[in-house]
């Protein structure tokens, strides 16, 4: 049986597919809090996990779960209304285009957004996905389903959201 890695070794090849799920999750001004709530949580229950456990979905689990916490502490903090928010610079090699995406993601139903974040953004499969968000797997494929129908129907302006050429349509 493999012994499991050192904790350092978990946060350099984890740590920014968490970083992802986070930022998609809370926003990018929050994501960092996230991502560090994810990881002290996850070092002191590290000694505990099984050896043969999915490193990457146990973090997700964690990291879902951080970004709750976010997320209601953010719904508490007093939000200052003389302050522009900053802008991203347009010559960021797409940040702009990202946080405009990041925004319509933020917007997606609880369930779609953490879907599509899991599963597009790190790759989850859709059954560990379902154990993240309770529920089936199928109804996990669903919600990252609906999440990027609703994506591409808001975010690229398709009504129909479907991307690409169906059966009858010319090129």
């Amino acid at each position: 049986m493999r012994a499991k890695p050192p904790f350092e070794t978990v946060v350099r090849d984890h740590g920014p597919s968490v970083f992802r799920v986070c930022r998609a999750i809370v926003g990018t001004h929050d994501a960092d809090d996230a991502w560090s709530e994810t990881f002290l949580a996850a070092l002191k229950a590290y000694p505990d996990l099984p050896e043969d456990a999915n490193v990457e979905a146990w973090l997700v689990t964690i990291a879902h779960h951080k970004a709750i916490d976010v997320t209601r502490a953010r719904g508490r903090r007093p939000v200052p209304t003389d302050v522009l928010p900053e802008t991203a610079d347009p010559g960021d090699g797409g940040g702009a285009q990202f946080e405009v995406l990041a925004a319509a993601v933020a917007r997606l139903p609880h369930k779609q957004k953490h879907a599509v974040a899991y599963h597009y953004l790190i790759g989850l499969p859709y059954n560990e996905i379902a154990g993240i968000l309770g529920g089936t797997p199928a109804a996990a494929r669903r919600a990252a389903s609906d999440g990027i129908a609703t994506l591409r129907r808001n975010y690229l302006g398709d009504p129909t959201g479907f991307h690409g050429t169906r059966k009858g349509d010319t090129p």
